[in-house]
């Protein structure tokens, strides 16, 4: 959760019940004034294939498109971490991306136990 969404959380819980539901009423007012039609992000993977050879790089933009439906700043770390394996430590670019493919799955099944 980032800082604004923590300030509004905080300052939601502050108000009484009609207040609350006021706010969210403008809320939605603002959404659907600023945003009138919203692309629908897939629930499901898109079936995009692996390539033979792939880089690490290419692999995490296919894995992206793949599960538009993770949140890339929670998947940004282990991202991270993985690419630093394979360019600091040396570790095999199809080791890499097997990590990377089983990082993004459990992202993605992880949204599945959220809702």
């Amino acid at each position: 959760m980032t800082a604004d969404e923590r300030r509004l959380l905080r300052l939601f819980r502050a108000l009484d019940g009609g207040r609350q539901a006021g706010l969210l009423d403008y809320a939605e007012f603002l959404l659907n004034r600023a945003a009138p039609e919203r692309p629908e992000v897939p629930t499901l993977p898109l079936p995009i294939p692996r390539p033979d050879k792939e880089s690490v790089v290419k692999a995490i933009q296919r894995l992206r498109a793949t599960y538009p439906m993770v949140d890339r700043a929670k998947i940004l770390h282990d991202t991270s971490a993985c690419m630093t394996k394979h360019l600091v430590h040396g570790k095999p670019a199809a080791e890499v991306i097997d990590e990377l493919e089983a990082l993004f799955m459990g992202h993605y099944q992880a949204l599945g136990k959220e809702e």
